[in-house]
């Protein structure tokens, strides 16, 4: 299973950004989806994860109301959108797919 991140970038605080995995496979409706990040000197965190077929969606605290996971099976990709961005949340965000495979990571950083 290959995961590739996009949608990462610069944007001010208060700012908005979307965030994509697309799966290589096609047995992608079947995954547990997941977003983690990290900053550099810190272990990654889980930030939230969705069921195989979308209907559960856990958050951590820090992102509850700000963040939305959601996929498309369809498509095999998951996203994150992600709202009121903070500087706390700069960091590199990486997708799951169970508990194996991973992306590589895309960066996003909240600056003004």
């Amino acid at each position: 299973v290959q995961l590739v991140e996009s949608g990462g970038g610069l944007v001010q605080p208060g700012g908005s950004l979307t965030l994509s995995c697309a799966a290589s496979t096609l047995a992608f409706s079947t995954f547990t989806m997941s977003w983690h990040r990290q900053t550099p000197g810190k272990e990654r965190e889980w930030v939230a994860t969705i069921a195989s077929s979308g209907g559960i969606r856990y958050y951590a605290d820090f992102v509850k109301g700000r963040f939305t996971i959601s996929r498309d099976n369809d498509k095999n990709t998951v996203y994150l959108h992600m709202n009121s961005l903070t500087l706390e949340d700069t960091a590199v965000y990486s997708c799951r797919a169970g508990t194996n495979y991973w992306g590589q990571g895309t960066q996003v950083t909240v600056s003004s």
